[in-house]
């Protein structure tokens, strides 16, 4: 059993009495009404919108996601990700500023602003329970498990799920009672937190004998592993510690063409929606909602991988490990059944069987482990070579990363529920107290349920992530153009909800393909679903597409049939300036994200002409806003 220093529990201690004191400092502003409780007033400065945005991605999964791709495929694995920041950028120009123009609770109540009839109130309901329920289970679901792991590594002879029961229905206290305001500030002092602590364990790890600092630890590992782009193809691993993203060509356009705009994906949404949008939603006005978005983006894609990726490559070095477990089995296969029986079976460590606790046997779990589940690594590293006294700010920071996004998604999800369903369905004439109390009993089954699915229906994360990007396929172009095109109307989204959920199971199922490559059909299927659908239904009231235009003001060719309808209405898009700020924001994103990367691994001129580039980038799109502003 991990024990813990004296100085280890004040630390913890310490971390929890400062996020109750802010909660309760914020919990009576919060009770007000469900403006408070959901969207913080509509008055969050960008640095505190964005800041929150970043803590909701920066989950407990998060670095254990980051060193299991580099240990299977290095730096350049990050890719599977990374790709999504040619989305983000393009929510940031083209739509932070229409969600907060809005002036709705909840991205769901947008669709009753821009559709009309039975259909728009069908398609509300479906949605509050489909994204605010399950979605909301499946994301909160494989974060619950990989807290799981980390308490399964730091306190192995507890009961892990137990502990993050506890965890959860703390968090779900506190989001109960302060909503959106306090939750919004708990998660910014969480992400500093957080980072600080990832980057003392990765310069603790980094200057250990065995690493030996930056340089030695380039040298110790295959040139591949630190290679930043994929390799397009297959290639043959040369060691251990030789593999790197090798992506088929078919694989890679479906990454970098395909997944960023045409699924829907928590925090990656096309076009901005959930939490994303309910922080736009909740900014002081425009400029704070696009700042908000854009300082969440160059956070969440070049700032926060970089200590996770450096402790994953030093935990290549540091903890054993093999290519896959054929290898292992190959060195002792008597050993090796044991070892996937105890595997498979956890109750058998814990046990007083002597066998189990030989060092040969736990040299060969430890090894086995850590090669089928290389996240557990990051943890390993946290309890092997952490002095007294940060080993508590790094159990600290996971339960900060834990709490700032499980905390998110129970006031999104919740604000779903209550505001889309709830409130539209079902009580639709109660006071506000009466909508606040209701959504506080919410946050605490909203919990309930999310720890159910974890404990009885999650397998694997990574199973989770390939099926909601697949059963969203498609939905993305749905979601861009209804802010851009008159003609969209409820049932297109219906569709294009339902066509991925028909066309992915007979991809795999029925024609043996798999993720990404299923994204062709899905997204060409369903796309031909959702056009036909919407030329062969009626479109939206013209007075609704009216009024929703000159609300939000998204302007373009696709408007211009409304726009005939208003007298003295103009076609003022300024798409041309939006898309030269996406392709800079996009240069920016990139050129950041290399360019650290460079310099930290003493590329100092490439990383520093990297930068400049982006410092460019950055210049034109102040450029482009500034102007814009005096237009006005």
């Amino acid at each position: 059993m991990t024990h813990l220093h004296i100085i280890d529990i004040v630390v913890i201690v310490a971390f929890f009495l400062v996020v109750f004191a802010i909660a309760a400092y914020y919990s009576r502003s919060a009770g007000k009404n469900t403006g408070q409780f959901f969207l913080s007033g509509r008055n969050l400065p960008w640095y505190i919108a964005g800041t929150a945005m970043v803590a909701t991605t920066f989950a407990a999964d998060t670095p254990l996601a980051v060193t299991e791709l580099v240990a299977k495929n290095g730096i350049a694995g990050n890719w599977l990700w990374w790709n999504m920041a040619i989305g983000a950028t393009l929510t940031v120009f083209f739509f932070a500023k229409l969600w907060r123009r809005a002036e709705i609770m909840t991205d769901v109540e947008f669709v009753e602003l821009r559709y009309s009839g039975k259909a728009a109130a069908v398609l509300r309901g479906f949605r509050a329970l489909y994204l605010g329920l399950l979605m909301n289970a499946i994301v909160m679901g494989w974060v619950n498990k990989a807290m799981e792991i980390i308490f399964h590594v730091t306190f192995p002879e507890l009961n892990s799920f137990l502990l993050v029961v506890i965890a959860a229905f703390t968090i779900a206290i506190y989001s109960s009672a302060s909503g959106l305001l306090g939750t919004a500030r708990t998660d910014s002092f969480q992400f500093l937190f957080a980072m600080a602590g990832c980057i003392i364990l990765a310069i603790i790890v980094l200057n250990l004998p065995e690493v030996g600092g930056i340089v030695a630890m380039k040298e110790k590992l295959a040139p591949q592993v630190t290679n930043f782009l994929p390799k397009i193809g297959e290639i043959s691993a040369g060691g251990v510690t030789a593999g790197v993203l090798a992506i088929p060509i078919g694989a890679f356009l479906a990454y970098v063409l395909l997944q960023w705009w045409s699924s829907w994906y928590p925090g990656a949404d096309p076009g901005g929606g959930g939490y994303i949008a309910q922080r736009m939603m909740s900014a002081k006005d425009e400029k704070h909602s696009l700042f908000a978005t854009l300082w969440f983006t160059i956070a969440h894609y070049t700032i926060r991988p970089w200590p996770w990726i450096l402790v994953a490559l030093a935990a290549l070095i540091l903890l054993p490990r093999a290519e896959n477990p054929e290898q292992i089995q190959k060195e002792n296969p008597f050993l090796y059944e044991k070892v996937v029986e105890a595997y498979n079976n956890q109750e058998l460590l814990k046990s007083d069987i002597q066998f189990y606790k030989s060092a040969e046997f736990q040299d060969l779990y430890e090894k086995y482990e850590n090669t089928v589940n290389p996240g557990v690594m990051y943890p390993k590293l946290m309890i092997k070579y952490l002095p007294v006294g940060f080993l508590g700010l790094l159990i600290a920071v996971f339960l900060a990363a834990y709490m700032s996004t499980i905390a998110s998604q129970l006031n999104w999800g919740t604000s779903y529920i209550i505001n889309d369903f709830y409130r539209r369905f079902v009580n639709t004439n109660a006071d506000e107290k009466h909508y606040v109390l209701v959504s506080r009993i919410g946050v605490m089954l909203m919990i309930l349920f999310s720890l159910l699915v974890t404990k009885y229906f999650l397998t694997t994360v990574s199973g989770a992530w390939i099926f909601i990007l697949n059963a969203s396929a498609g939905l993305g172009a749905v979601l861009i153009l209804r802010w851009y095109w008159w003609r969209i109307n409820a049932w297109s989204e219906i569709s294009a909800m339902i066509a991925p959920l028909i066309i992915y199971p007979i991809a795999v199922y029925g024609f043996g393909m798999e993720s990404p490559m299923t994204l062709y059909p899905i997204v060409l299927g369903t796309t031909i679903v959702w056009l036909v659908v919407t030329y062969i239904t009626k479109p939206v009231e013209e007075k609704k597409l009216i009024e929703f235009y000159k609300r939000t003001y998204p302007g373009g060719a696709g408007w211009r049939h409304i726009q005939q309808l208003i007298p003295g209405s103009r076609n003022k898009s300024g798409f041309g300036k939006l898309a030269v700020n996406w392709l800079m924001g996009i240069i920016l994103i990139y050129t950041f994200l290399f360019g650290i990367g460079k310099i930290i691994f003493a590329d100092y001129l490439f990383g520093g002409l990297l930068i400049l580039i982006g410092l460019i980038a950055a210049i034109i799109i102040y450029l482009n806003l500034s102007l814009a502003d005096r237009k006005k």
